[in-house]
């Protein structure tokens, strides 16, 4: 939620990145190392678990820092004037640091179970890391289009005066888990840079080396949709 009702320091609204981020990883990444295989469902429980994240940590959190969760979503905002630009690299790191501490949490339960949690399957990519092999143009023009239109709903249901403000957590996890349904058979779903530097980091050298379309697209897409929104739809700032 790109609005913060009231404001409050940028500690406070860091901590709440780096919180609602790690919820966000935690329940996407653990969903998928753990329980998204195809007899328990495939890409639906995955969708379904990151919507629920973003809707508990919206609510619980978004109030404080704006909810944003998401490097992409920080960029969209404020090109379209509903943050801060001096809020958006520190926001950044905080998106990233959550992310980061959601894996190695992961990851930890692997080790203290001696078991090996496979990142790199569950890492963002192209090509043979596709699911269902889309090429790299692929990715990139689908990352950039559904990263532009998750933004251009967020920018929708936060803006001033919307009568759907209080539901708002609501509808950003529903059009997410909806964009992670058709994106998890194309690149499983990025979306958000800093998802794909959390798997990356522990998904090995292949998934290093894709992670650049990770961050250039959904950043694009989140530039995209800050940019067209107010002219596009005549929302107030």
């Amino acid at each position: 939620m790109p609005d913060s009702p009231a404001p409050a320091s940028l500690v406070r609204r860091l901590i709440a990145e780096v919180f609602g981020t790690y919820i966000l990883v935690f329940g996407l990444i653990g969903t998928a190392l753990f329980f998204a295989v195809p007899d328990n469902g495939g890409a639906f429980p995955v969708a379904l678990a990151i919507g629920i994240a973003v809707l508990a940590a919206a609510y619980a959190v978004g109030s404080i820092s704006g909810g944003h969760f998401n490097p992409a979503v920080t960029l969209g905002a404020a090109a379209a004037g509903r943050s801060r630009w001096a809020d958006l690299l520190p926001y950044w790191v905080a998106q990233i640091v959550g992310g980061l501490l959601a894996t190695l949490t992961l990851g930890l339960f692997g080790l203290l179970s001696n078991k090996s949690l496979d990142f790199g399957a569950v890492s963002n990519g192209f090509d043979a890391h596709s699911p269902s092999g889309f090429s790299l143009g692929s990715v990139l023009v689908a990352e950039i289009i559904a990263t532009m239109l998750f933004v251009l709903i967020i920018l929708g249901v936060t803006a001033a005066g919307s009568t759907t403000a209080g539901f708002a957590p609501l509808a950003i996890g529903l059009s997410l888990t909806l964009f992670l349904l058709v994106m998890i058979p194309i690149s499983n779903a990025s979306l958000n840079p800093a998802r794909s530097i959390a798997t990356a980091v522990l998904g090995g050298p292949d998934a290093l080396g894709q992670l650049w379309v990770f961050l250039v697209a959904p950043l694009v897409g989140g530039l995209i949709a800050g940019v067209i929104y107010r002219p596009l739809f005549g929302a107030k700032s």
